[in-house]
């Protein structure tokens, strides 16, 4: 199968739990209704692999290796959406799985994340032609010297990547045609520093676009030597806002794939995200094209 945008990174499968619209996530030893729960998967590259491919990119998926018990939820999953998975491993006692508690405002994961990433490696090694035979590359920066790996490659084979939640003086964030930094990482990363200056030393480290995501708030935006542009997100009444990031990656991916400016790529980026946060579970019932640029037409009017 041919295929457009390399995606190399988690793959997880999930199960959303939906909490009642008239109840909260609850504190310790307080009630919430379960409204549904919902077969998923979740992970940062096959969210974006998902949404690209509703956008009609061709995608090839690879990442890490899965537990036997989990891959038959993944594989029917994907099946819609023509991906190619030809690289999924399958390995026993491998894999990641995750729980998702959403209300309309927040979603709670519970995973095994932590002792995934800090064990031994469970993920395939980026292979070398099918990044070569790319035009495009969306990268995660979790699996250590392997994601490192699948950069150089980009760079020997001169195709464009984006990249996640990196540090300003990772090679990956380096060489990013985009990198998107979370409140999440910023926080971890750089707990008592002024953002400001953070920003800057991603527009000192790196030649591709910057976005500093703030959730509903305003994204940062720049490239090396520009003024920071301030960028507000489409202000929705969010249904489950779990994969929204991935999805914003994938859009990023979109606009850069197709040649766009920044704006433009920006704001149809926050526009998918949006679209995610409007359906349920991640990415799987998210609009295609037609459905986003629909959305942004209704929005703007």
């Amino acid at each position: 199968m041919s295929y457009d945008i390399y995606c190399y990174g988690m793959i997880s499968p999930s199960t959303v739990f939906l909490i009642r619209e008239d109840f909260q996530y609850p504190h310790p030893n307080e009630y919430a209704e379960i409204k549904q729960s919902l077969p998923s998967v979740g992970g940062e590259a096959v969210n974006s692999a998902i949404i690209l491919s509703k956008l009609g990119i061709k995608i090839k998926l690879d990442g890490n290796w899965l537990n036997p018990a989990r891959t038959d939820q993944v594989r029917r999953l994907l099946e819609p959406f023509n991906i190619d998975i030809s690289r999924l491993t399958e390995k026993p006692d491998c894999g990641t799985e995750e729980i998702v508690i959403a209300d309309t405002s927040s979603r709670t994961v519970f995973g095994n994340y932590a002792s995934f990433h800090a064990g031994e490696k469970q993920w395939n090694s980026p292979c070398e032609s099918d990044i070569r035979d790319a035009k495009f590359v969306v990268l995660d920066p979790y699996f250590r010297q392997e994601s490192l790996l699948a950069a150089e490659m980009c760079a020997k084979h001169k195709k464009p990547f984006v990249t996640l939640d990196c540090r300003y003086d990772s090679p990956l964030a380096k060489q990013a045609e985009a990198v998107i930094i979370s409140h999440e990482l910023r926080g971890e990363a750089y707990p008592d520093a002024n953002m400001k200056d953070i920003f800057k030393k991603y527009q000192e480290n790196c030649k591709g676009l910057i976005i500093f995501t703030f959730g509903s708030d305003n994204l940062w935006i720049a490239r090396q030597g520009q003024p920071v542009h301030k960028f507000k997100p489409y202000q929705i009444k969010p249904v489950d806002t779990t994969g929204a990031g991935d999805a914003f990656r994938g859009g990023i991916a979109y606009g850069l794939f197709r040649g766009w400016k920044d704006e433009k790529t920006v704001d149809f980026a926050s526009a998918v995200a949006a679209c995610v946060c409007l359906t349920v579970p991640h990415t799987l019932n998210a609009p295609d094209l037609d459905g986003i640029l629909t959305f942004m037409d209704t929005y703007h009017q």
